[in-house]
């Protein structure tokens, strides 16, 4: 089954110890630092729209571009309950995004990147950013890092009980292939007491800071900084998240839009 299928369902429920606040303030600030204050701003990877509307809550014109259509059809009912008629959802591949113009700046954030297969994906997602942003805009992503599946994660179960759902994710780290297999069990409550069980997998590659740099460079743009998630701190291969911010760069061969 493909990710993001049943468990779109239920995603912001069950997402509801993440301090999604806090992680919006965290890439406010980076926009801010790096003068983006308004304007249109790109994110990849939206899911169900809740970053998407944080900035937008934040004064920034919002486009939400995610592959899937169960994520998709959430945050479309989101925008139209929570009044931000003014986002524009597309559903679209990271890898072969189109706008219909340039961005001042563009995000990928929630460990999205990981769900690429290969470094030459991320590369593409970098050279796409660089082509459809404006003069100086950036783009931030974040990572988790190898260490993280193979040094935190590695072969644990992770379960919750609830009243309505319940879960079992179960990670497998392979080492040899660099990726980590999410095997994620749901129980979904139907009626009376019976739960319908749907099972499906994610995919995630582990990266390195190194991993990432490169593919900044060979996408042509310029990279400020690597930090461990949530500070100023300079990252390392021992961060368990980090946030890659890169600046457009004009080269030979850029398409301008």
């Amino acid at each position: 089954m493909d990710a993001y299928t049943s468990f779109a369902q239920v995603y912001d429920e069950l997402m509801d110890n993440i301090p999604y606040d806090e992680w919006i303030s965290y890439i406010t600030s980076l926009l801010h630092e790096y003068n983006i204050t308004e304007g249109l701003v790109a994110e990849l990877g939206c899911g169900t729209g809740t970053i998407t509307e944080g900035l937008a809550t934040a004064g920034y014109d919002m486009i939400g571009i995610d592959v899937s259509p169960d994520m998709l059809e959430i945050a479309n009912e989101k925008k139209i309950a929570n009044g931000f008629s003014s986002i524009m959802y597309l559903q679209q591949d990271m890898c072969s995004f189109e706008l219909f113009g340039t961005v001042n700046a563009i995000v990928c954030v929630c460990d999205s990147i990981n769900y690429l297969s290969n470094t030459d994906q991320i590369t593409t997602v970098f050279s796409l950013a660089n082509n459809y942003l404006e003069a100086g805009g950036i783009f931030i992503c974040d990572f988790k890092t190898k260490h993280y599946f193979r040094d935190v994660v590695a072969d644990s179960v992770i379960a919750e009980d609830r009243d309505d759902v319940s879960f079992i994710w179960d990670n497998y780290y392979d080492e040899e292939q660099n990726v980590n297999e999410l095997a994620l069990s749901l129980f979904l409550k139907e009626d009376g007491n019976l739960y319908r069980k749907t099972q499906e997998f994610h995919y995630q590659i582990g990266l390195t800071c190194e991993d990432m740099i490169r593919c900044v460079e060979q996408a042509g743009m310029e990279l400020l900084a690597m930090y461990d998630a949530f500070t100023h701190t300079p990252a390392t291969d021992d961060s368990e998240r980090v946030y890659v911010i890169a600046r457009e760069k004009h080269h030979e061969g850029k398409l301008y839009i």
